[in-house]
């Protein structure tokens, strides 16, 4: 399949997202991966994993680039040879690439109501806006994980918790967008996010 979505978030900053229909043959002949991925997506057991790697190279390459510009730091962020900004993510049939030449985050979530059950793990401040009882209290959970796990992936910092040094402003569905904050070491850094929903699944992006 073709591009699923492709969102021009500002002149610098481009989100793409596929739809994942593609067999792993499907997706695997037109690309030309370098050893290390090879590697990696042969290693992987799951072939939702081996296509959802493989869908996200398709997305580089709709941004212009190969395999063979993409590379990960020890901390495991991905980083662009040309220097721009760069954030991956999949989530079941869905994935995501944002480029920009600020620092970016990004998120795929699949709507589930389990994520309910473990609310308390990655929500402190946002509880005083959120009530159960609310009709989209899932949607807004979700939204709410997935602006906190892009910031996660923008900030690249290990030990960072999403409950203690994350915050989402306040937000209703229909906003489209909201502000967040990392609070982090005595720093307060101030983000502007973004979040889309299709297909049961949520999308949410972070901008430096």
């Amino acid at each position: 399949m073709p591009l699923y979505k492709s969102i021009s978030v500002n002149s610098q900053t481009t989100v793409k997202i596929w739809k994942i229909e593609e067999s792993y043959t499907e997706l695997i002949t037109p690309l030309n991966l370098k050893e290390e991925s090879l590697n990696r997506v042969n290693g992987m057991k799951s072939q939702l994993h081996q296509r959802g790697f493989l869908s996200v190279r398709h997305l580089l390459r709709a941004f212009g680039y190969t395999d063979q510009d993409l590379f990960y730091d020890d901390n495991g962020k991905p980083h662009l040879k040309d220097g721009k900004h760069i954030s991956i993510t999949h989530s079941f049939t869905f994935s995501g690439v944002i480029v920009g030449d600020k620092e970016v985050g990004i998120d795929i979530e699949k709507q589930r109501d389990k994520i309910a059950v473990i609310a308390k793990k990655f929500v402190d401040y946002e509880f005083e806006y959120l009530s159960e009882l609310d009709t989209d209290y899932i949607n807004r959970l979700t939204v709410i994980w997935g602006i906190k796990e892009s910031l996660y992936k923008l900030f690249a910092t290990p030990g960072m918790l999403f409950r203690e040094h994350f915050l989402v402003i306040p937000f209703m569905m229909e906003d489209r967008e909201t502000l967040c904050w990392i609070d982090y070491k005595m720093k307060k850094y101030r983000y502007n996010s973004y979040f889309l929903e299709f297909e049961g699944f949520t999308c949410a992006y972070v901008l430096g």
